[in-house]
């Protein structure tokens, strides 16, 4: 069952620190190609199916990376199959069930759904309303509680009822999710709030902090183990 929590408070968007931190994606990748180290000794996967969800303005191109690595542990690894990210997470829901439902059926599995951003909105989503379709959900600097007031996309929302999506949002966690829901979310996250990037609401949730930036989060080596170790039934955060 849903934890009953009241509407949260107090939430911010990302630091001005944050969000210039986004720039320095390149000198990240430098650094994350020294930790390597993390992937030293991953677990082998079991072939079941994972599909990987772009964020907000991204496309599958986003996912290759983690979907290599995980395709080299055994997974068996598809891509949305449904282009950009457009933002429509209702339209997209729909869409996505009706591909997902398709799988489902050819695999005789549910699937392990993984998010990046607003692509872990939608593998939420999908999972609450579809339940059946989904095994397990791995959520990414994903948006969770409050929306794009909290984020620092917020211009391109203008105009909308931000105070009313807030409710809505807080209304829809309310109802809860029945499978496993590992989220991993960072302080230096300068396009989502990390105040709004965790769950509150399932007890089930795995609420686990990295280091590193929004766009960094898909190819960081620690994510990739935590993935990997999460896959395999494995609890404790990699050090």
């Amino acid at each position: 069952m849903p934890r009953d929590v009241p509407l949260p408070t107090g939430l911010k968007p990302p630091s001005r620190l944050a969000q210039l931190g986004e720039l320095a994606l390149p000198l990240e990748m430098l650094r994350y190609g020294l930790g390597g180290h993390h992937l030293i000794g991953a677990p082998r996967g079991d072939g079941r199916p994972v599909v990987l969800l772009p964020g907000y303005g991204a496309s599958e191109l986003s996912m290759r990376p983690l979907e290599a690595w995980l395709r080299h542990l055994g997974y068996h690894v598809r891509d949305w199959g449904m282009g950009r990210n457009e933002g429509r997470v209702a339209r997209d829901v729909e869409r996505f069930a009706t591909q997902a439902t398709e799988w489902v059926q050819a695999d005789g599995a549910p699937l392990t759904l993984i998010g990046w951003s607003l692509g872990g909105v939608i593998a939420r989503e999908t999972a609450r309303t579809y339940q059946q379709l989904v095994r397990e959900i791995i959520t990414l600097g994903t948006p969770i509680i409050g929306g794009p007031k909290y984020t620092a996309l917020a211009r391109r929302f203008a105009g909308r009822d931000f105070d009313a999506i807030e409710r809505e949002i807080h209304a829809r966690n309310l109802k809860g999710l029945s499978q496993p829901l590992t989220v991993i979310y960072s302080d230096r996250d300068g396009i989502v709030g990390p105040d709004i990037a965790i769950d509150i609401y399932n007890p089930q949730a795995r609420n686990l902090k990295v280091d590193a930036t929004h766009l960094g989060l898909g190819i960081h080596p620690r994510v990739w183990r935590i993935i990997a170790d999460t896959l395999a039934g494995v609890t404790k955060p990699p050090k």
